[in-house]
């Protein structure tokens, strides 16, 4: 299982950025995605969460009607579109598969929101 996020940079408070993960491995149309978050000095957070279909998704509050979590199960990929971003947007976010047998997590993509 592999878990690649890309699209992560610097952004000034209001930008937008969207976040990609290409996923190999395993059946990805079979199984959720999500995405997670880490800032510094912090516990890792659920930000995002879609299912296999992409036909029902979740949001933590702080990211509600900001951000858009979508999935093209034809790319293998899910992506996690970020608007109005925040300072306190400013983490290392983590694509991540809850399979049968195990957790597993890409290596993260860094996003600062920084003027």
């Amino acid at each position: 299982v592999q878990l690649v996020e890309s699209g992560g940079g610097l952004v000034q408070p209001g930008g937008s950025l969207r976040l990609s993960c290409t996923a190999s491995g395993f059946t990805f149309s079979s199984y959720g995605m999500s995405w997670y978050r880490q800032a510094p000095g912090k516990e890792r957070e659920l930000v995002a969460s879609i299912t296999n279909t992409g036909g029902s998704t979740n949001y933590a509050d702080s990211v509600k009607g900001r951000f858009t979590i979508s999935r093209d199960n034809a790319k293998n990929t899910v992506y996690l579109q970020t608007n109005s971003l925040k300072p306190e947007d400013t983490a290392v976010y983590y694509c991540a598969a809850r399979l049968p047998w195990g957790m597993y997590w890409g290596k993260g993509t860094l996003v600062t929101v920084s003027s």
